[in-house]
């Protein structure tokens, strides 16, 4: 694919964000990224069923149905073992995680960087702070035992409103992150799309409020969402979200799981906003050696962060004082 026209650029910067569809052999990744998942799945079933977590297999069913009916039985919803990332606390040695070739090649699919390149130049680094979302439909949800409401976590259940620099330290405030939200399946509005605030990103960084269950979200009382627009996207096409556009997914009302990527790049040399985890170099005319192309490297760099993690405390991942005033 050549680079964002003049045209999309602008929309881009005067709205915060901007719709790709039909990325080149983005389709074709996320076919094989379906492959690699549905093994992961199978080796949690096998280990389910080992510790009597589990009666059935439930093997006869296509991958979404299968976590769905897997949630339900055992009121867990094990989105960490299909996540490549970690998560902020708590971290063990053997925390799961994945960090398979098929998410590798998504994240240095040569079309995807000729986008992102367009915005940051030719220097990219592949920014930690990056998320599989594998979301049932809300109706199908167990009750959360802590919380004692259908809510699970932004990974799994609806996402609240948030800016992107709004969950990332302060360190990345000056940093040119871009967020790309790609569905691994089709999104239409009433899985649970995203929707964006659009030219919200002309206002700063909004005050969030963290929350023990979703994670950190802007307060409704300062955010008027009466603009906001859903954007229903086909597989195969990205989303380019500016790190100061507000942006929230809405509940999954669908008969089907919804299932998607975000991804995050940044120039090389530019604080990642979560320095305890590992980016990686993905496009760099400079230095064309530091570029990492092998996926194994790739997971072990996560597993080392893993190993080294579970023997120090949690780091600081938040700004946000849930006891400001803003936040009552």
């Amino acid at each position: 694919m050549p680079k964002l026209t003049q045209s999309q650029l602008d929309r881009f910067t005067n709205e915060g964000f901007l719709l790709i569809e039909k990325l080149p052999g983005m389709s074709e990744k996320m076919q094989v990224l379906e492959l690699e998942f549905a093994n992961v799945l199978d080796s949690l079933v096998v280990e389910l069923l080992e510790k009597k977590e589990l009666k059935q297999s439930y093997s006869d069913l296509p991958f979404g149905e299968r976590i769905t009916a897997i949630i339900k039985e055992t009121g867990k919803t094990y989105s960490s073992h299909f996540d490549f990332s970690l998560p902020q606390k708590g971290i063990k040695h053997d925390t799961p995680m994945w960090h398979g070739p098929a998410v590798f090649d998504i994240l240095t699919h040569d079309p995807l960087l000729d986008v992102v390149e367009s915005i940051m130049g030719d220097e990219i680094y592949s920014n930690p702070v990056q998320h599989v979302r594998i979301k049932p439909p809300e109706d199908q949800l167990p009750v959360n035992p802590i919380t004692g409401e259908k809510y699970w976590g932004s990974l799994v259940s609806q996402t609240p409103w948030h800016q992107d620099t709004g969950v990332i330290n302060e360190t990345a405030d000056d940093s040119n992150i871009l967020t790309v939200w790609t569905p691994v399946w089709d999104a239409p509005i009433e899985s649970g799309c995203l929707q964006v605030k659009p030219q919200s990103h002309n206002f700063g960084l909004y005050q969030h409020c963290p929350s023990p269950t979703s994670g950190a979200g802007i307060p409704e009382q300062i955010l008027n969402t009466n603009t906001a627009i859903p954007v229903p996207m086909k597989r195969g096409s990205v989303l380019l979200i500016n790190k100061l556009t507000a942006h929230a997914s809405l509940p999954n009302m669908s008969n089907h799981v919804r299932w998607s990527l975000d991804l995050r790049y940044n120039p090389i040399g530019e604080p990642t906003g979560r320095e305890s985890f590992p980016g990686f170099v993905v496009r760099s005319t400079k230095n064309p050696s530091a570029i990492l192309t092998d996926p194994v490297a790739w997971s072990d760099l996560w597993k080392d962060t893993r190993t080294r993690l579970a023997l120090e405390q949690d780091p600081s991942y938040n700004r946000w004082d849930a006891d400001d005033p803003m936040c009552a």
